[in-house]
C-alpha cells in the first residue's frame, strides 16, 4: 500500500498562471459588480425622486424627507384621477395582445416546425427579416389603415384599445414565431407520430401535447410581449387618440412632464415606480420558465 507523503514547499513547482487566473477572476467580478451598480443607479434615482414628495427633480441622490406625497398625488389630485384608468388600459391591452401573440406565434411555429410545404424556409426568413425594421417606419400606413377601418368597424378603429391590440398582435409575429419554433424543434417528433397512430389530429397534437410541453417558450413570449406593450409610446399615442381617459401608462405619464412650466417630475417618478410592479410580478411568476425558454432551441434552427 502506498502512503501519501506531502511534498515540501520548495518541491512544488511555481505556476505563474495561477496568480494570473486569480487576478482575471477578480477583474471579472469587479466588472460585473460595476455594471450592476451602474444599472441600479437610475432605478434608485427614480425611487428617491418618487419618495421625496417634491415635484422637481432631485439635486442629490437621497431626499431630505421620505414621504408618500407623490404617490398620493396620483389619486388625490383631481387632475390626475385618470391614473387608475391608465393602469387598467395598459394591463388589458398588454394581457390580451400578449395572449394573442402567444396563440398566433404558436400556430405559426407549429406549422414551420412540424409541417413541410413549398416556400417554408423562405417564408420564415421573410418574417424574420421584417422584424429588422422598427415598427414606427410603418406608422403612417398603420394610421391610414385604422382610419379607414373606423368607417367600417369603429371598435377596431382610431381611439379604440382593440385597434392597439390588433397592431401589437401582428407586429411581433415574426420574432415570436421564430423563438417558439426553436423550442418546438427540440421536442421529439416521436410524440407526434405516436399520437397520430392513436388517431389524433394536428389540432389535438398541438393543444394537448405540444403546448403543455412548450410552456417555457410561451411564458417568455408572453412576458416579452407584455413588457413591449407596457413600454410602447409611439404606437399607443397615435392609435389611442387624444382622450386622456383612454391612454396607456406610457402616454399618460408623459403628460406629467410636458405641461410647460407645471412639470411634475415627482408624480411622474411615483407613477413609473408603480408601473414597474406588474412587470416584476410577471417576471417573478415566470422566472422558472425564462432561462429554459430563452436557451432551448438556440443551437437548432
Amino acid at each position: 500500500m502506498t502512503i501519501y507523503q506531502p511534498r515540501a514547499l520548495e518541491d512544488i513547482p511555481f505556476n505563474p498562471t495561477a496568480r494570473g487566473s486569480r487576478v482575471a477572476m477578480i477583474a471579472r467580478h469587479g466588472t460585473v459588480w460595476a455594471l450592476i451598480i451602474i444599472s441600479l443607479l437610475p432605478i434608485w434615482f427614480i425611487i428617491a425622486s418618487a419618495g421625496s414628495g417634491q415635484d422637481a427633480i432631485l439635486s442629490s441622490w437621497t431626499p431630505d424627507n421620505w414621504n408618500w406625497g407623490n404617490f398620493r398625488a396620483l389619486y388625490d389630485d383631481p387632475e390626475n384621477v385618470r391614473y387608475n384608468d391608465w393602469v387598467i388600459n395598459t394591463i388589458k391591452i398588454g394581457a390580451v395582445s400578449s395572449a394573442v401573440n402567444v396563440l398566433i406565434g404558436g400556430f405559426g411555429a407549429y406549422a414551420f416546425s412540424r409541417l413541410r410545404f413549398k416556400g417554408r424556409r423562405a417564408t420564415l426568413m421573410t418574417l424574420l427579416m421584417i422584424q429588422v425594421f422598427p415598427s414606427f417606419l410603418a406608422l403612417s400606413a398603420i394610421y391610414y389603415i385604422l382610419l379607414r377601418l373606423t368607417d367600417y368597424a369603429p371598435a377596431l378603429g382610431i381611439g379604440s384599445p382593440w385597434a392597439l391590440v390588433l397592431v401589437y398582435s401582428g407586429g411581433a409575429l415574426g420574432i415570436n414565431g421564430w423563438l417558439i419554433k426553436g423550442f418546438f424543434d427540440t421536442l421529439p417528433r416521436e410524440l407526434d407520430e405516436s399520437a397520430m397512430i392513436d388517431g389524433a389530429s394536428h389540432s389535438q397534437i398541438f393543444f394537448r401535447i405540444i403546448l403543455p410541453l412548450a410552456l417555457p417558450a410561451l411564458a417568455v413570449v408572453f412576458m416579452l410581449s407584455f413588457i413591449g406593450s407596457l413600454n410602447d409610446f409611439i404606437l399607443a399615442s397615435v392609435v389611442l387618440g387624444t382622450n386622456p381617459k383612454d391612454q396607456t401608462l406610457a402616454v399618460g405619464l408623459y403628460g406629467f412632464i410636458t405641461s410647460g412650466y407645471d412639470t411634475k417630475w415627482g408624480p411622474f417618478a411615483a407613477g413609473s415606480v408603480l408601473a414597474s410592479i406588474p412587470v416584476v410580478i410577471i417576471f417573478m411568476s415566470l422566472q422558472k420558465y425564462i432561462v429554459s425558454g430563452l436557451t432551448a432551441g438556440s443551437v437548432k434552427g
